[in-house]
């Protein structure tokens, strides 16, 4: 257990002394692996998505790609190749903006 009362990962510990928090970086290992990653730019509904593809297991997954310290709930979709995958992510975005324009707008009525 750490002195302030919590255990913390060993690459990223505080010190107790200070009001610092320390990084030990993690060295690349014989056992590293090399990922291939597939990357596809769409414009969909006048916005510009950033799509990365990569392996799992024996498919591929296609996701948005993530800006740094902004979370995101979108969920991954799988193809056999790293093409449909982006394809299939491509397709629910581009029907995701066609229902999100044809709703019709609220307003509010004149008094």
């Amino acid at each position: 257990m750490h002195p302030c009362g919590r255990a913390l990962r060993d690459p990223l510990r505080l010190i107790a002394a200070g009001t610092s928090v320390e990084f030990n970086a993690l060295q690349p290992t014989a056992e590293s692996k090399t990922v291939t990653v597939h990357r596809f730019e769409e414009t969909i509904g006048g916005r510009a998505y950033h799509i990365e593809v990569t392996p799992v297991s024996n498919r591929w997954r296609a996701q948005l790609c993530r800006v740094p310290g902004v979370p995101t709930a979108m969920m991954p979709f799988y193809g056999q190749t790293p093409d449909e995958a982006a394809r299939e992510l491509t397709n629910w975005l581009t029907l995701a903006h066609r229902r999100q324009t044809a709703a019709p707008v609220a307003t509010t009525p004149a008094r």
